[in-house]
C-alpha cells in the first residue's frame, strides 16, 4: 500500500471512530440526564448579547477547548467537535489526509465574542485536529465587542441569563459609567428587580437632595452606594462560600429583601454586615437553605412561564 493510501485507511477509521463515540455520548447522555452540550449558533448569540461592533485582531493561535460554537454549521458537530452526521465523512477525511501533508492546514476563520470563539470557516479542520490530539489551532480572529462575558462554560440555558443582562447594560446604561461592573445571576427575572431598586433609590435622591435626578446619575449612584457597598461585605464575610453555585449578585438581592425583614423586627436600620451575617447564618444549611432554594425555583419558574406567555402572545 502506498503512503495516502494508509493515510485514507486512517482516516476513514478515524471518522468512524468519531461517530461512534458521538453517538454512545448521545445514548449516554438519554440514559444519564445529562445530554451531552451542543455547539452554540454564532447568529444566535450574537443577536441576543448587546454587540457594540466589531475589529478584526489577525493571525493568533488559539485553544482549541474554548471553541464552542459555529456560524452556520453547528449541527453537523457536537461540542466537542465529534461529528454528527455521517454525510460530512468524505469532506472530513479529505481533511484529514491534508494535515498528514507536509503543508499542513491553513489556519481556520473564527469570530470572538468574551473568552469563547466561533468558527466562521474550518469546521472540519478544528474536528479532525481534535482528533489528532491538537489542543491549540491557527486562526485568523474578528472580535465582537460586548460587555456581556462569555466563558467556555456557557449554554444556551446561561445565554437566556445573558440576554437578559444585556438588556439590563443596554436600558440602564451601566457598562457605559462604569465599565469594571459585573453583574450576574444564576437565575432568570433578576435584572427586573435591579431596575426596581434603581428607581426606588433615585426618588430618595431626589427627595433628600430635593432636585429630579438624572436616571445615568441615578444608575451610577445605585451602582456606587448600594450594590457595590453590599458585594464589598459579602467578599469580606466570605458569605458565597457557604452558597456554592450562585453569585453575589443572587446574595445582594436576598441580603437586601432579609435586611429590610430585619429593619421591620427590629424597628430600627440594621447595618449590612449585620444583615450579611445573620443571612448566611440562617440559610446557608439545613431547613433554611432548602427553604430559600425552593422559594428561588419558584421564583425562576414563575419567570419562565411568564417569558412563554410573551411569547405566545
Amino acid at each position: 500500500m502506498t503512503f495516502s493510501s494508509v493515510v485514507r485507511y486512517k482516516a476513514n477509521e478515524a471518522f468512524s471512530q468519531a461517530r461512534r463515540r458521538e453517538f454512545f455520548q448521545r445514548i449516554l447522555g438519554f440514559l444519564t440526564g445529562d445530554q451531552p452540550a451542543n455547539l452554540l449558533s454564532f447568529e444566535h448569540v450574537r443577536d441576543r448579547l448587546n454587540i457594540r461592533g466589531q475589529h478584526y485582531i489577525g493571525l493568533q493561535t488559539i485553544p482549541i477547548d474554548q471553541i464552542v460554537g459555529s456560524a452556520g454549521r453547528y449541527h453537523e458537530f457536537n461540542r466537542a467537535f465529534l461529528p454528527t452526521q455521517e454525510f460530512i465523512r468524505e469532506r472530513w477525511t479529505r481533511v484529514y489526509e491534508a494535515a498528514h501533508d507536509p503543508v499542513g492546514l491553513p489556519p481556520i476563520d473564527v469570530y470572538k465574542i468574551g473568552d469563547v470563539y466561533f468558527v466562521r470557516d474550518g469546521h472540519h479542520r478544528v474536528s479532525v485536529l481534535k482528533e489528532l490530539g491538537a489542543t491549540t489551532v491557527e486562526a485568523t480572529v474578528t472580535e465582537l465587542e460586548t460587555p456581556i462575558p462569555l466563558s467556555p462554560t456557557a449554554d444556551e440555558a446561561d445565554l437566556e441569563l445573558k440576554e437578559e443582562y444585556a438588556q439590563f447594560l443596554a436600558e440602564t446604561g451601566l457598562a457605559e459609567q462604569v465599565p469594571e461592573q459585573q453583574i450576574e445571576f444564576s437565575l432568570p427575572g433578576q435584572y427586573r428587580k435591579l431596575l426596581e431598586h434603581i428607581a426606588v433609590h433615585r426618588y430618595f435622591l431626589g427627595q433628600r437632595e430635593q432636585r429630579e435626578i438624572p436616571y445615568p446619575e441615578a444608575v451610577a449612584r445605585w451602582y456606587h452606594e448600594v450594590y457595590r457597598p453590599m458585594v464589598q461585605v459579602i467578599r469580606e464575610e466570605r458569605v458565597l462560600d457557604h452558597f456554592p453555585g450562585h453569585t453575589e449578585a443572587d446574595l445582594y438581592l436576598w441580603i437586601i429583601e432579609h435586611r429590610h425583614y430585619l429593619n421591620e423586627q427590629y424597628g430600627q436600620e440594621v447595618p449590612l454586615q449585620q444583615a450579611a451575617a445573620e443571612f448566611s447564618s440562617k440559610f446557608s444549611r439545613g431547613s433554611g437553605r432548602k427553604k430559600l432554594e425552593s422559594r428561588a425555583s419558584r421564583r425562576a419558574t414563575s419567570c419562565g412561564m411568564r417569558k412563554v406567555q410573551r411569547m405566545n402572545n
